[in-house]
């Protein structure tokens, strides 16, 4: 039994070891994916400048302009708009922090505030890689570890419960 147990904490660290060591590899997929959604973002937001400049007007006009017209339909492509500026900053944001953190603390960046969409879509074709970097290599080591505790814990818990159920009852013998 001794043996099936310290099997199973070791698949366990394993499992944790390769889930984990896929986390810069996932970053650096979502990094990429921003760059896309910058790139199309900005064609989007160059035609509208374009387009109000054209007219003799600034961004802040053009928007105020949709936002006063008695048209919902101008009003909601405003309001797209201002979603679709407000999106582009959030982004350009993020992909500075990436740019600029340790490759082993981009796995953190991307999961304190990630672009819902983004995140989706790149977990949707995240292709795993071979982690052979200090980030994958460490990522690795630490879900080694978390797998490790796991498994560790939960037969702790289960040795518990085994030897309590195994005790005989004891009855007291009160002396007459």
């Amino acid at each position: 039994m001794l043996m099936l147990g310290r099997m199973l904490t070791m698949a366990m660290a394993l499992l944790g070891g390769i889930f984990f060591s896929q986390a810069p590899e996932f970053a650096q997929q979502y990094r990429q994916r921003i760059g896309g959604a910058l790139d199309e973002l900005k064609i989007l937001i160059s035609e509208f400048d374009a387009q109000a400049n054209h007219n003799g007007l600034d961004r802040q006009e053009a928007l105020n302009i949709y936002s006063a017209s008695p048209q919902t339909f101008l009003r909601n492509q405003g309001d797209a708009m201002r979603r679709t500026f407000s999106r582009y900053d959030m982004l350009a944001q993020q992909q500075r922090e990436l740019t600029l953190a340790p490759t082993f603390t981009k796995p953190f960046v991307v999961m304190r505030n990630p672009d819902s969409t983004t995140f989706a879509n790149a977990w949707r074709d995240f292709v795993p890689g071979v982690p052979v970097d200090f980030a994958g290599l460490t990522w690795a080591a630490g879900g080694l570890f978390c797998g490790w505790l796991i498994a560790a814990l939960l037969g702790a818990g289960r040795r518990g419960v085994v030897r309590a159920v195994k005790q005989p009852k004891r009855t007291s013998t009160i002396a007459r």
